[in-house]
C-alpha cells in the first residue's frame, strides 16, 4: 500500500507541476517571440538504504516525477505589422536585451522609442547594439537585414543579434525574456531581421489545450486513488488496530 500511496504522490505533483507549465504556455498565446516549454517526464527509484530491490521491488518503487520543461525553440509565423520599429529575427537568433537584473535576450521584436530617444523593448528595457544601447534620432527608421539601423538618415547602431549553440541550455525569465550562461552567446551568423514585422508566440494553442485536459485528467485520477488509499487506511486503523490492543 505505502508503494501506491507514494506513486500516487509523486503522480499528482508531478501532474500539478505540469499543469503550471502549460499554462503559463497558454496565457502567452499572444506574446511576440515567447517560445514554448514542454514537460520532460522522468522516474525515481526509491531504495532501503544500501539494500539491493529485487524486481518487483524495483517495479513498485519507481516513481513518476516532472524532471524539467525544455524549450521549443522552433520559429513562429512572422507577420506584418508595416510598424518601422517592428522587427523579427529570421533564424535562430535573440535581441540582446539591458535589464535591471543583467542581460536577457528575447526575439519579441516590438520595440518603441523611449521620452529619452533610446530603442526600448515593450517592457521598456533598453535594446543593444554592438557599443550599448541604441539612441534613435529622428525619422523614419530604416532597419536593414544585418540589425544597422538609421534614423533621419543618419546611422544610429546596429541591433546585438546573437546564437547560441544547440547544447547550451536556455531559460525563459518571465515573458519573452530568456537567460543564458555568461559567454555562451556569439555573434549571429544564420539569422537576420525583417523590419516591419513580429514573430508570434510559437505556442500552438490546440495541442496546449488538449494537453491541460488530459493533465487535469491524470490529476483528478491522482487525487481519487489517494482519497481511495486514505479510506482503507482509515478502515484499518478502525478495525484492526483495536484487535492489536
Amino acid at each position: 500500500m505505502n508503494s501506491g500511496y507514494y506513486a500516487a504522490c509523486s503522480g499528482l505533483m508531478s501532474r500539478t507541476e505540469a499543469l503550471d507549465t502549460i499554462a503559463n504556455n497558454l496565457a502567452n498565446v499572444s506574446t511576440a517571440g515567447f517560445r514554448a516549454s514542454h514537460n520532460v517526464f522522468g522516474s525515481i527509484l526509491a531504495t532501503m538504504g544500501d539494500s539491493p530491490l529485487s524486481t518487483l521491488n524495483q517495479d513498485e518503487n519507481d516513481f513518476d516525477i516532472l524532471s524539467g520543461t525544455q524549450l521549443d525553440t522552433s520559429q513562429g509565423a512572422l507577420v506584418k505589422t508595416g510598424n518601422d520599429l517592428d522587427v523579427a529575427v529570421e533564424g535562430p537568433g535573440y535581441f540582446a536585451v539591458k535589464t535591471a537584473s543583467g542581460t536577457a535576450y528575447t526575439r519579441g521584436g516590438n520595440f518603441r522609442v523611449s521620452p529619452q530617444g533610446q530603442l526600448i523593448t515593450s517592457s521598456g528595457d533598453p535594446v543593444m547594439g554592438d557599443s550599448g544601447p541604441i539612441t534613435i534620432v529622428g525619422m523614419p527608421v530604416s532597419i536593414s537585414p544585418d540589425g544597422t539601423i538609421s534614423s533621419n538618415g543618419a546611422i544610429s547602431g546596429r541591433l546585438q543579434l546573437v546564437e547560441f549553440p544547440p547544447t547550451v541550455p536556455i531559460k525563459s525569465v518571465g515573458g519573452s525574456y530568456y537567460s543564458a550562461p555568461a559567454g555562451a552567446a556569439t555573434p549571429a551568423k544564420s539569422s537576420q531581421v525583417q523590419q516591419g514585422m513580429i514573430e508570434s508566440s510559437n505556442v500552438n494553442p490546440i495541442t496546449s489545450v488538449v494537453e491541460m485536459i488530459n493533465a487535469e485528467r491524470s490529476v483528478e485520477t491522482m487525487r481519487r486513488v489517494l482519497s481511495l488509499f486514505s479510506t482503507d487506511l482509515d478502515k484499518t486503523a478502525a478495525q484492526d488496530l483495536p484487535r492489536v490492543s
